[in-house]
């Protein structure tokens, strides 16, 4: 009698979205109070509270409710946070800061993150690229290792996208099954349709890129992550653990990977005490024995893509109509404004677009009078965002400077890039997210289109403010 076969492989791997939008004022650099926040000062203070520091140091409590271990979920999670987020908290929340960083060092679960959430479909090339470069150099200065991984902003998507990673060297992203067209095997001819999120999701697939390059994908549980977001999975650790154990096909011989991906913010802020919940579900599918708990770069590590997949272009995750979200009025919103109707969305995002392309030639014109390239200076910025010491800003301009400047036009350097990282930065994409354009989030970005007229019109005589208020209005 032949000996029999082992079951196939089980892995389970919960990745967490942690991000909040950027909320410095433009012009002070510092949070002014938030009292829809109250009692904490702002939205940052208040979600590190219930969320980020809880789940650094999550409870496991037993039937009796005593204290029986604390663990780091962010050792056990795959995750990516978003860099300006990391910027505030390294300065405000240093000890959470240091968990997050200490978490990877145990696992490397984290993923980098285009830099300012920008919804890379609807971002020009220029940007695009920026954005990812800005978002790779991020992570590799606090977690010191290369970024494998890398988050798209509300999973938005196309090829463009997707190439743009690719080129920087980024080996996966994360998708929702409904943004799947259609998959075949290796060295197959026959595709199979999936759409409608038909995906079989337990599997790691490859997108082939026109560019020739490659990237893997990995679509998530979209049934576990509504259960999560939304259905109230998050009361009960042991629930959510069989949840996950059951999402297995039993009659498979695959290796398999059960996964869910959520705003991070699920543990803990979203939902009170979600964080416990993700610990002791984690420690219930680690007692079994027969669950293997990951991450996406472990898995792709060890499991290579077998199967293609074709993405639906302009989709996302957190809108049924694509990327309409983020340019018009597709009916997706929050709820929390029910007579508000979203139709100054298209007309805000026009007149971005016409203030960043009226900025941009002005820009390259001054800068390559100082600089030898004006669009590799502002990719390189990042490292002086990241240390803006007087050695890093020597440096910067040695490696870029047309020839030596005087303090007059260093300064004129700073301002410029300076100018350049709002008009990214007020594309941020919670600007369009929400029902109305007087939240804090829309007002935010119309601050950063703000200080990027001021700033055109200080160093470059460009005047452009009373047009984009006609264009707004």
């Amino acid at each position: 009698m032949s000996p029999k076969k082992p079951p196939p492989e089980k892995s389970v791997c919960i990745h967490g979205h942690f991000y909040q939008p950027p909320r410095e004022d433009p012009w002070t650099g510092a949070i002014a109070p938030q009292p829809s926040a109250a009692p904490f000062h702002d939205w940052n203070a208040r979600v590190a509270a219930e969320c980020y520091g809880p789940n650094a140091a999550a409870r496991i409590l037993d039937e009796a409710g005593k204290l029986v271990a604390e663990r780091n979920n962010f050792e056990r999670i795959s995750f990516d946070f978003g860099p300006t987020l990391l910027s505030w908290m390294q300065a405000n929340a240093p000890d959470i800061y240091g968990a997050v960083l200490a978490a990877d060092r145990v696992a490397h679960g984290a993923l980098a993150q285009a830099y300012s959430h920008m919804i890379l479909p609807l971002a020009n090339a220029r940007d695009r690229q920026t954005q990812v470069h800005w978002g790779s150099q991020d992570f590799r200065s606090r977690f010191g290792r290369e970024p494998e991984g890398m988050w798209l902003p509300e999973t938005a998507v196309d090829m463009a996208a997707l190439d743009a990673l690719a080129a920087a060297g980024i080996r996966f992203t994360i998708l929702a099954p409904r943004q799947a067209r259609r998959v075949r095997a290796f060295g197959g001819h026959r595709w199979q349709d999936v759409t409608g999120a038909k995906i079989d999701t337990r599997h790691v697939y490859e997108v082939r890129l026109p560019s020739e390059r490659r990237i893997a994908v990995f679509f998530y549980d979209a049934g576990l992550a509504q259960a999560v977001a939304f259905e109230g999975l998050l009361r009960d650790g042991h629930r959510l653990a069989e949840r996950l154990a059951n999402g297995f096909d039993e009659s498979g011989d695959e290796i398999q990977l059960v996964s869910v991906a959520t705003d991070g913010e699920s543990y803990g802020h979203h939902h009170k005490f979600g964080e416990m919940a993700l610990a002791s579900a984690l420690r219930f599918l680690e007692a079994r024995g027969d669950i293997h708990i990951t991450n996406y770069r472990a898995f792709l590590a060890t499991h290579p893509p077998a199967h293609e997949v074709e993405i639906i272009e302009n989709s996302s995750w957190s809108c049924e109509h694509g990327i309409e979200r983020w340019r018009s009025d597709c009916g997706c919103n929050s709820g929390g404004a029910p007579n508000a109707n979203q139709g100054w969305r298209a007309p805000m995002r026009d007149s971005l677009n016409w203030l960043r392309d009226q900025i941009a030639p002005a820009y390259a014109e001054a800068a390559e009078r100082l600089v030898r390239d004006a669009w590799a200076a502002r990719n390189d910025y990042i490292d002086v965002l990241l240390d803006g010491s007087p050695a890093s800003r020597a440096a910067f301009l040695n490696r870029h400077q047309l020839h030596p400047l005087d303090v007059a036009d260093a300064d004129r350097v700073w301002r410029l890039l300076e100018l350049q990282r709002f008009a990214m930065l007020m594309f941020t994409s919670c600007g369009w997210f929400f029902d109305e354009i007087t939240g804090i989030e829309a007002t935010q970005n119309l601050a950063y289109a703000q200080r990027a007229m001021e700033l055109a019109q200080e160093t470059l005589g460009l005047s452009v403010s009373a047009e984009f208020a006609r264009r707004l209005g």
